[in-house]
């Protein structure tokens, strides 16, 4: 029986531009502003030129999101990469806008897909979603001994219309999400800690934000709760960021 053979690794070319768009509804969400100063710290020093919108109205969140992917397409130079940071309320598949309206999720990744951003076309675009999606709550299980810490801080010319694309969502499908009034969301925190400290392809650093929240505990109206990361990937290579 012969070895099996390591898999060649390629990586996304990161050498051109580099675009982050963060749209985030601060009313009523505490905390929102210490998650928009760690985002813009994480963006500075990935070398990323960042907007940041707050309080875009349901619409609006559509409407930033088709003014990105236009001034990606008649960016001068070319774009390696964007990222786009969305927060608010929400539930399974949807954001609530400042003005209590919904938008579908599904709606504003449609925008930057391979087959309506040009410039994105076989490039990594990373969704980061810090919102609820749904009303459970995970008090967690018991397992062995682990510490446990409180978190209070030549080829083809044609792809799939959907490659390229990670989704990162701040919590499972079904259960709701986490932020602390003062220091921000658990989620956010960690991802900028992780993001900034260590090296590596992001899939692995995502592995190491999960792992960190998933040791923590977050505190809720005096309950213990559990909260992790779900990410979903349609990347063809290596993303490394440093």
């Amino acid at each position: 029986m012969s070895n099996p053979r390591p898999l060649q690794e390629e990586a996304y070319d990161m050498s051109g531009a580099r675009l982050a768009l963060t749209l985030c509804v601060t009313k009523a969400r505490e905390g929102s502003e210490a998650d928009l100063d760690a985002l813009e710290r994480m963006f500075r020093q990935l070398r990323f030129k960042s907007t940041m919108k707050r309080d875009p109205t349901a619409q609006q969140f559509q409407e930033e999101l088709e003014k990105f992917q236009q001034a990606i397409d008649t960016w001068e130079d070319p774009v390696s990469c964007a990222f786009v940071v969305l927060m608010a309320h929400g539930e399974e598949g949807f954001l609530e806008g400042k003005d209590g309206e919904m938008v579908k999720l599904e709606n504003l990744f449609e925008v930057l897909n391979n087959k309506n951003c040009r410039a994105l076309r076989a490039k990594p675009k990373v969704y980061i979603i810090q919102a609820c999606r749904g009303e459970q709550r995970d008090p967690g299980e018991t397992v062995g001994g682990d510490e446990i810490v409180m978190i209070m801080n030549g080829k083809p010319h044609t792809i799939p219309t959907y490659t390229d694309a990670l989704h990162v969502y701040s919590t499972v499908e079904g259960y709701t999400s986490y932020r602390h009034d003062q220091n921000g969301s658990c989620f956010i925190q960690t991802l900028v800690e992780v993001f900034t400290e260590r090296k590596g392809p992001i899939l692995e650093l995502l592995t190491e934000v999960t792992r960190r929240m998933a040791e923590a505990e977050v505190l809720q109206e005096g309950k213990q709760r559990k909260v992790n990361p779900e990410i979903l990937s349609t990347l063809r290579k290596q993303l490394y960021l440093q």
